[in-house]
């Protein structure tokens, strides 16, 4: 069978593209003819992305679909014969950007009407978390069911030694990390509260790290910045790293102590899972797909009582016995997302979707 994947942009370190690139390995292992086309490709995957103008893209007996923004790719798609399977990654409602980006607003706006287009034209409609899947099934989408992210962790777990940013990190401070773009639905600002209770309630000795683009959204980095000095918190307490190689990335997870979400809209949320496989306990907020990804594992809080929170937090660090417990249900909840599993739902996928035979054992 041959199964194609499309992506709008190929971007090495972009959890849909590390996830189609890592579902169409497996494919291969299942034996399938199985590539991934892309309108954009970064130079650097130029050898490994096919372009989407190949006319190769059309001739899948089916066609997995990674939609998280609008784009030509959505009418080609509902174009196709058979085989269409939609993996949707969420689109963050609009809302969040008023303030800082009427382009990102407007893109936004665009891309969720640009998914409703597909409704009556997709054979599967597949969320990667239950909370897509449910959106999907609001707008009127037949046939929905939950794919999850395919992640491969040994970017995390097999990384090079980085001993001298480990020097750096292991001074006595309490590292207490978040991973991905600095852009509003993920509260960054509500960092820079909790550090105010923390410093007051439970201990000065302390470090937030923010791994990821600072460039995307100015205005509201800028804030962000303000608030800080608003606060007249020490300004070396928050890291801002940018953009970051993978052994640097892995160092990070290595060195912190707390991996700390405060997001108010996740489809997903990868970073969760990379916290996981590092052993970092994991403490979040109770959001959109946040509760689905961890499934049970991690701490999860709500309402967002940032005097609570900086307690909890306080017990992450310092409390050994409270760690292990936390750590040993993350190990257990990251074995969900390994490669056997991802297998298996491949398997059933096809079988929905273009007539492959089912797996024997389902369990």
């Amino acid at each position: 069978m041959t199964v194609n994947q499309w992506v709008p942009a190929a971007h090495r370190g972009d959890a849909v593209g590390d996830s189609a690139r890592r579902v169409r390995h497996l494919l291969r292992e299942m034996g399938h003819q199985a590539d991934l086309f892309a309108l954009t490709i970064d130079d650097d995957l130029r050898d490994d992305v096919r372009p989407f103008d190949d006319p190769a893209s059309r001739q899948g007996d089916v066609t997995i679909f990674h939609f998280a923004l609008v784009s030509p790719m959505t009418a080609a798609f509902a174009a196709l014969p058979r085989g269409r399977v939609l993996q949707y990654h969420n689109v963050t409602p609009a809302h969040f950007f008023a303030s800082y980006d009427t382009n990102v607003f407007r893109l936004c706006t665009l891309s969720r009407d640009d998914l409703r287009t597909l409704v009556g034209h997709t054979d599967l409609a597949l969320g990667d978390s239950d909370y897509n899947r449910q959106e999907l099934a609001s707008m009127g989408f037949a046939r929905t069911g939950v794919f999850p992210i395919a992640i491969d962790t040994a970017r995390i777990t097999h990384a090079a030694p980085r001993p001298a940013l480990d020097s750096v990190l292991d001074d006595g401070l309490h590292n207490f990390l978040f991973v991905g773009r600095i852009v509003p639905n993920k509260k960054i600002e509500d960092f820079i509260r909790l550090a105010e209770f923390y410093k007051r309630y439970v201990d000065e000795h302390y470090r937030f790290i923010f791994v990821g683009r600072t460039d995307g959204m100015p205005r509201y980095y800028d804030m962000v910045r303000a608030l800080i000095a608003d606060f007249q918190m020490p300004a070396d307490r928050f890291v801002f790293t940018g953009p970051v190689p993978n052994d640097d990335l892995a160092a990070y997870y290595r060195n912190a102590s707390v991996y700390l979400s405060l997001s108010e809209h996740e489809g997903f949320c990868v970073p969760l899972l990379e916290a996981m496989a590092a052993d970092v306990p994991v403490m979040a907020y109770a959001s959109t797909a946040v509760p689905d990804t961890l499934g049970g594992a991690g701490v999860l809080f709500e309402p967002k009582d940032m005097e609570f929170a900086a307690e909890l937090l306080g017990e992450l660090a310092y409390n050994d016995a409270f760690r292990a417990q936390v750590i040993a249900g993350q190990r257990q909840r990251l074995r969900d997302f390994g490669d056997d599993r991802i297998t298996r739902e491949l398997q059933r996928l096809l079988a929905e979707a273009g007539g492959a035979p089912a797996p024997e054992n389902p369990s």
